[in-house]
Parts: structure tokens; C-alpha cells; sequence
């Protein structure tokens, strides 16, 4: 029997189209008798930090899809053509990941964007009322802008739970870096869609995964969900189907596909209970 403390669950990144699929196979998976929130630690990136928090605070997976039938916590990305094109100049500009984060952060600091202010204001509608951080483990992702850093915050960093989510979910050129405890951060996601590093040490880690691989050269989830199995750890890594792909498209922003993407990760998850694929998660 694995202890829930033992448990870790990794949310990754993904936009708001990510992000409904994500939803949708945490409502599957509940459906099916596994309870996402009963890890004994939840990590998370962009996306994956919006809804981390609202699962830990009381929100069920069913609630969480259940708004994204219906249209609800919509957010507009309207990303140019200029704004992807400079993203991946920069992040594509260098084979060193480390590089590769460094000029992506310069260019997210230069770049012309709404004010902080916009970002803690859409960050705070996408928290649906949730404004402190929960009792049980949370810990999100973001990457200082400055040096190309990864590093996470938790309900002991000292910053409010509204500063961590938005500095996990700010887009590098679309929104601004956000400044927390005196540093600029940007989107968790920068450098690792998945962050799975911070679920370390658990014996059993759930990764659900929109996007496996962030732009520029850095490691894949399958590789990050490998080297956490050579620790010592058992990985279920759950990443988009070839029916999810498609319902989800490419643009991760389109609002319209939110419905239907959180549909094709709902049937995901059914269909991998009902496969066996995953009873080490409803029976653990």
C-alpha cells in the first residue's frame, strides 16, 4: 500500500486548450475511483498551477470540467505572428537549455506587453474566488527571467498564492514577467511543460502532461518521467492521445476548442481505466 504522502500528482503547462484537457482527464480519472487530490504533494506549471490550486482548494475535478463545457474561466491570449516568431528566435537560439532560457527571458523583459497589474487580475478571475494558498502540499513552477532559473514557490516562500500562480503563467512576450519577491518571472512552463524534478523523492508520481515538450532544447516529459523512475520512483505519465491531438488542434489558445479538448481527456482517462492501463492508480 502506497502511502498518500508518497504521492505526488504533476500538472503541466499548456494554455487555456492544455489546460481544458488537463481537466478532462482529472474528471476521468475521478469518474473512474482515483482521486487526483489525494497526493500527498501537487506540482505545477502554468496552467497546471491554475489548476493545481483549485483542485487543493476544494474544487472537484467534475466541477473544473463541468466549466469547461460550459464555456467558463475564458481567457484571451491573442498572440501575434510577430510575438511567435520572436518567442522562437529566442528560444530556439541556442542548443544549451540554459542559454536557450536566458535569451528567451531577455526577450520576454524587452518586449512590449499589458501592464503586471493585467496579469494578477486574469489570474485572479481564472482562481474562480480561491485566494489563499491550501492546506495540502502545492508547489508551482516559474523560471527567473533574468538568469533562466528554474524554481518553484510554495505556501512557505512568503508571496501570496494569486503572485506565485500568475509568475507560473506568465507567457514570455504575451504577458509581462511578473515581479515577485523582487525578482521577474516567467511561465513554469519556459522550460519544462512538465515539472515533474519538483515530484522527486515520491514514491508514486501521476503526470498529466498537455504539451510533453517545451520549445527550445529542453528535455521531453518522457525523458524527465525516465530519470525519475532510474531514482526510484513509479511514473504514470499521461500525455494527449492521437483523438485528444486532434480535438485540441494546434493553436493552444483557441477558445473554441476548450470543450472539446476537455472532452477527448475525459474519454482518455476512461478509456485507459477501462483498459487496465492505470489500476495502479484506483487501487493503489
Amino acid at each position: 500500500m502506497v502511502e498518500e504522502a508518497d504521492r505526488a500528482l504533476v500538472l503541466g503547462g499548456g494554455g487555456p486548450v492544455g489546460g481544458a484537457w488537463l481537466v478532462g482527464v482529472l474528471a476521468g480519472l475521478a469518474d473512474a475511483g482515483s482521486d487526483p487530490a489525494e497526493a500527498g504533494l501537487t506540482a505545477g506549471a502554468s496552467a497546471g498551477a491554475v489548476f493545481g490550486a483549485r483542485l487543493l482548494s476544494g474544487q472537484s475535478p467534475r466541477e473544473l470540467y463541468e466549466r469547461q463545457l460550459a464555456g467558463a474561466d475564458r481567457v484571451d491570449l491573442a498572440v501575434t505572428a510577430g510575438q511567435t516568431l520572436r518567442f522562437l528566435r529566442a528560444a530556439l537560439g541556442a542548443r544549451d537549455p540554459d542559454r536557450s532560457a536566458r535569451r528567451l527571458g531577455r526577450a520576454a523583459l524587452d518586449a512590449r506587453t499589458p501592464p503586471e497589474s493585467d496579469v494578477l487580475d486574469t489570474v485572479r478571475a481564472l482562481l474562480n474566488g480561491v485566494q489563499n494558498w491550501p492546506e495540502r502540499p502545492l508547489r508551482l513552477a516559474a523560471v527567473d527571467a533574468v538568469t533562466g532559473e528554474p524554481d518553484a514557490f510554495d505556501r512557505e516562500s512568503g508571496v501570496s498564492l494569486v503572485e506565485a500562480v500568475a509568475a507560473s503563467c506568465a507567457v514570455p512576450l504575451v504577458w509581462p514577467p511578473v515581479t515577485v519577491a523582487g525578482r521577474r518571472w516567467m511561465d513554469g512552463g519556459s522550460r519544462s511543460t512538465a515539472p515533474l524534478e519538483l515530484a522527486r523523492g515520491h514514491r508514486r508520481v501521476l503526470a498529466v502532461v498537455p504539451l510533453p515538450s517545451a520549445v527550445g532544447p529542453h528535455p521531453h516529459a518522457v525523458r524527465q518521467a525516465a530519470a525519475l523512475t532510474a531514482a526510484g520512483s513509479h511514473v504514470t505519465l499521461i500525455t494527449p492521445d492521437a483523438a485528444a491531438r486532434r480535438a485540441m488542434g494546434r493553436n493552444m489558445t483557441a477558445d473554441h476548442r476548450r470543450a472539446d479538448a476537455a472532452r477527448a481527456g475525459h474519454a482518455q482517462a476512461r478509456a485507459l481505466a477501462a483498459s487496465g492501463a492505470i489500476d495502479d492508480l484506483l487501487t493503489a
